[in-house]
């Protein structure tokens, strides 16, 4: 398959919790062989002198490798001005943005704004995990993260990763055919007629179609805790999550964000990517 070559938005605040995702950037701009912009934010001035650091860091390690870049500096808040930048032809790499106790309180750890803000293709990074050999991708069956699994298999192709595609359903008190046929079939939902067997069959048709090795999982429970169970023993190497913002109703208002709590649980990469921005097309 061809496909469209990313730049990878390398982000900083000077905090070293956003060193990780510095570091991984590197490493998958190397492995890709991607170019690079590095954004550097300083969102106050005692943080210039630490952005700069992190910055000039970041050039000697891709001038070692050979890899083109260009330098960006800008003073605001943190979210906003990654978003600002993160156009569609990038992916945004960047980690936690070192908030403090009662700032995560009131507002939630950064990958809550940063997802909020940013409508494109997203990699949270919490640890430099360099190896790109298993991918979970979980798809949620009604097609909002055939963008993220779009992303997610160039990343694949580029790796020769092995992918898996978890699908959870969820137990629901709502009583109509199709929530009744799902619930009665799910250990064969890819046999059903429904949107959910029929978008899981494209996406596994789809993934099938990079000639990687491809497997698909389906299970029943709590969706959070049943991500978090199979990232855990899977040893995977990314989690692939759609976007909340995907949806084009008020469900995200009300509704738990499941991307942003996996991210928030586990030190593994998370990709996240809205429904309609994915533009790494394999």
């Amino acid at each position: 398959m061809e496909s469209k070559k990313p730049i990878l938005l390398l982000c900083t605040n000077g905090d070293l919790h956003t060193h990780p995702a510095l570091e991984y950037g590197v490493w998958l701009a190397g492995a890709l062989k991607a170019d690079v912009e590095l954004l550097g934010i300083s969102e106050s001035s005692e943080e210039a002198g630490m952005v700069e650091a992190l910055l000039d860091e970041t050039a000697s390690r891709l001038d070692l490798l050979g890899i083109s870049y260009k330098t960006i500096l800008e003073s605001g808040h943190g979210p906003e001005t990654i978003a600002r930048y993160a156009g569609p032809q990038h992916l945004t790499v960047v980690g936690p943005l070192g908030r403090t106790t009662w700032q995560r309180m009131v507002h939630g750890r950064s990958i809550r704004q940063i997802m909020e803000k940013v409508a494109t293709s997203i990699l949270y990074i919490r640890q430099a995990h360099l190896k790109l050999e298993r991918i979970l991708l979980c798809m949620g069956g009604l097609g909002y993260a055939s963008s993220m699994e779009m992303v997610a298999l160039y990343l694949a192709q580029a790796t020769k990763a092995r992918i898996t595609l978890l699908h959870v359903v969820e137990p629901v008190n709502l009583e109509y055919k199709t929530a009744r046929e799902v619930q009665a079939n799910w250990q064969n939902i890819l046999e059903t007629d429904t949107p959910q067997g029929q978008n899981l069959s494209q996406a596994l048709a789809l993934a099938q179609g990079t000639g990687l090795r491809v497997e698909f999982e389906v299970c029943r429970g709590n969706i959070v805790h049943q991500i978090l169970e199979e990232a855990r023993q899977g040893s995977y190497d990314l989690i692939g999550m759609g976007s909340p913002y995907s949806a084009r109703s008020l469900r995200h208002l009300y509704m738990p964000n499941v991307t942003a709590e996996v991210a928030e649980a586990l030190e593994c990469p998370i990709l996240t990517v809205r429904h309609g921005h994915g533009v790494f097309d394999p």
